[in-house]
């Protein structure tokens, strides 16, 4: 087994896809080897970009209080993303993240099933679309798949919305609701867990 760490080391210099021109590093997944979740999400965005870590933006914060409200200890989680570089355009001084393309999901591709096989846990959760895309291919459909434990080659995963769904929901009784089904969820990904 590959330890994480090598695996970013060597994703450093990747130039698989175009994205690693725009971005400041690669971000790469970070987190327990032996993990009691998986978490994969969509690609490091501006503030993960800066910092080189995923999850650590206003997104990771919405992800960080689910987690402890849904009783899982960060420390024992993998965090990562199915795409390793920031895409993003400028508006004026800002860098506004752009939905990865299917190729540059493809290119990553290598690098997510190197974390997953590097990470001995036995429940995956797919934090919205682009990461349930990346695991089960471009026919995945989080809204179909939410609410069920799927079956990757063995491994439970948990199909849920990303954290910037919250930030998104334009209405307090909205966000509400799409955070309190994100705790939920991550409550059925620990419940998975439990049953191996």
């Amino acid at each position: 087994m590959v330890e994480t760490s090598r695996l970013a080391e060597k994703a450093a210099s990747c130039q698989a896809c175009d994205l690693y021109r725009d971005a400041t590093q690669t971000v790469f997944g970070q987190g327990a080897a032996h993990a009691r979740l998986l978490l994969v999400g969509e690609q490091p965005g501006d503030q993960e970009d800066k910092a080189g870590q995923p999850f650590v933006g206003p997104a990771g914060r919405v992800l960080d209080k689910a987690l402890a409200e849904a009783g899982i200890d960060r420390d024992e989680v993998y965090v990562t993303n199915a795409v390793k570089h920031f895409k993003w355009t400028a508006k004026g001084k800002r860098r506004i993240h752009q939905r990865p393309s299917a190729r540059e999901i493809a290119a990553c591709k290598p690098w997510l099933e190197a974390e997953l096989a590097a990470v001995d846990t036995a429940v995956i959760v797919a934090l919205g679309a682009t990461a349930g895309q990346a695991l089960f291919g471009s026919k995945f459909r989080v809204g179909a798949a939410r609410g069920q434990v799927l079956d990757l080659d063995g491994r439970a995963v948990v199909a849920t919305i990303h954290p910037s769904a919250v930030l998104r929901a334009r209405k307090p009784d909205d966000r509400d609701e799409q955070y309190a089904g994100l705790v939920a969820d991550l409550r059925r990904a620990v419940q998975a867990s439990e049953k191996d």
